[in-house]
């Protein structure tokens, strides 16, 4: 069998949940399905400063399902290394593409010179951003739009049209055609109920599937949005009640967006109290403004200026941020979703250690983030070099969730049917991945299901099964999850509350000899080894 036709290898977002990319090769023709960034423990983000492993200047063009940036946040440093094809994607990406970028370029150059000017780099060579905010800006001048279900020829010999995903504003999945071989690439599939979004759709009877299984071993109970609203509203007549504040930790893009529009809805017909909500996040106030350019494309606003209310205060300005560390009684939404960087971080240090205030998950929290430490009930955490007691309510909302569950994934993946090659599984965590493939093979035992790791490239034939072609990455193990730094974060900011419940001094003395014999065990064993 020729290996010219069709090949795709994954570089990233396999056994993992970020990172989304993906290599289509047809002959001397080549093109990427996104370019996204690597988000979670140190180990894994670091992966964002290795070179790619193939040359940016071959690459005819990218597609991109939607503006999250462990899907596009890579854009900029391929734009560097040499990439100057189109980057194809629908109008309101586009749109969201130009703040998403340009924040994430901001951060990049920031992350920078804090490295740069710790201490304990004094001497070493300085740190360089893995991009600028003008890589930024000049990967996003590369986009080129195209509507849904518009044909278009990314590089010769491969056809492609975007279909509505119904995860975010502009969200597609792909359908590439190569011949008689056709391909589909779910991009990240909203939910049912989804508020703003139309119900994902694409092609059925196809050769090949690529589907995200973020969450492949989750089902949530099905609630309207009327019914998730209600779940809102007693989850802040609560945090009100305890007197604080409540923090929710919320993606710039579409998630604040949402949670807007549920509370405009309650505060509008008097289900909730007239409480100040503030939006501390730059980001999302230039993305709600996005949203609001594009009112006609989404679902359930009933042609209102829904972010108008009046108990919305947009936060600019660093000052007005530090000011609400004297608020209570106030609702407080602000980046990253996860904890892992941007201004939630300040309100959990001044609101986890107290009693009275809330902080309220409302999405996805990957291995090795502060948000999923927090979730799985830390009674302390390390923030920005801070010890912070864990004493305030932590709460959980699953149903503002803006993937499909499992059974709304099996519901898309039976919609592309039938399929005559392989179902490759990708954007997913080991457990939901392999609950995913256990199952699809028990409901379609004739079905070629594939878990591919990272650097995996696969023949795509026409009407039979994918074949390998190259094995995967070898040395990513601790990266994928959470790594020694994140279990380190975790017995630091404990160490001195689990001292201090020793008996007396000498036993705590007693303790920390002890540690640091351990320690030493470890580089004597180490010495014996390379003295061998």
């Amino acid at each position: 069998m020729s290996d010219n036709g069709l090949t795709l290898r994954f570089h990233g977002a396999a056994r993992t949940v970020t990172g989304s990319c993906m290599e289509f090769a047809l002959g001397n023709s080549r093109i990427l399905v996104d370019c996204g960034m690597f988000q979670g423990s140190r180990s894994l983000e670091r992966l964002n400063l290795d070179d790619f492993a193939f040359d940016p200047k071959r690459i005819d063009a990218v597609l991109l399902t939607h503006a999250h940036i462990d899907h596009s946040g890579l854009l900029p440093k391929l734009v560097a290394q040499g990439f100057t094809g189109p980057i194809w994607c629908t109008c309101p990406t586009s749109d969201l593409l130009e703040h998403m970028l340009a924040d994430s370029g901001r951060i990049q150059e920031y992350e920078a010179q804090r490295h740069n000017r710790r201490r304990d780099r004094a001497g070493e060579d300085p740190f360089v951003p893995t991009y600028t905010s003008e890589d930024a800006r000049a990967a996003w001048l590369q986009c080129r739009k195209v509507d849904l279900k518009e044909w278009f020829e990314p590089a010769p010999g491969l056809r492609a049209r975007l279909w509505n995903a119904g995860h975010i504003l502009g969200s597609a999945s792909i359908e590439l055609r190569a011949g008689d071989v056709r391909v589909v690439c779910s991009g990240d599939i909203g939910p049912n109920n989804k508020a703003f979004q139309p119900d994902p759709e694409a092609i059925s009877g196809v050769d090949h599937v690529v589907c995200e299984a973020t969450y492949g071993d989750r089902k949530r109970e099905p609630v309207t949005i009327a019914e998730r609203r209600r779940l809102l509203q007693a989850e802040i007549e609560a945090a009100i009640t305890r007197g604080g504040n409540l923090v929710i930790p919320s993606f710039a893009l579409e998630r604040t967006q949402e949670l807007l529009l549920d509370m405009h809805c309650l505060l509008r017909t008097g289900a909730i109290a007239n409480v100040p909500v503030f939006v501390d996040s730059p980001l999302a106030n230039r993305v709600t403004e996005v949203f609001e350019q594009h009112v006609e494309d989404l679902e359930d606003t009933d042609d209102t200026n829904i972010f108008a209310n009046p108990a919305f205060h947009f936060v600019t300005e660093v000052r007005q941020s530090i000011a609400l560390n004297s608020v209570s009684g106030a609702i407080i939404l602000a980046a990253s979703g996860m904890c892992e960087g941007g201004r939630i971080r300040h309100h959990l240090i001044h609101n986890l250690h107290r009693k009275d205030s809330t902080v309220l998950f409302v999405g996805f929290q990957a291995q090795g983030t502060l948000g999923r430490v927090i979730l799985e009930g830390a009674s302390n955490v390390r923030i920005s070099g801070n010890d912070v007691r864990v004493r305030a309510q932590i709460r959980h909302i699953d149903h503002y969730s803006a993937h499909a569950d499992q059974a709304e994934l099996l519901d898309w993946i039976d919609a592309r049917a039938p399929i005559s090659g392989s179902l490759f599984l990708d954007h997913g965590e080991p457990s939901a991945l392999e609950t995913m493939r256990r199952e699809l093979q028990r409901r379609q035992p004739e079905l070629s299901v594939k878990l591919p790791e990272i650097g995996e490239r696969y023949a795509l034939p026409a009407g039979r099964p994918a074949r390998r072609l190259e094995t995967g990455r070898s040395d990513l193990g601790e990266a994928l999850g959470g790594d020694w730094q994140n279990a380190y974060a975790a017995f630091a900011s404990s160490l001195k509350q689990e001292l201090q419940r020793l008996e007396d001094d000498r036993q705590r003395q007693d303790a920390v000899k002890k540690m640091r014999r351990v320690l030493q065990s470890y580089k004597e064993h180490k010495s014996q080894r390379s003295g061998h």
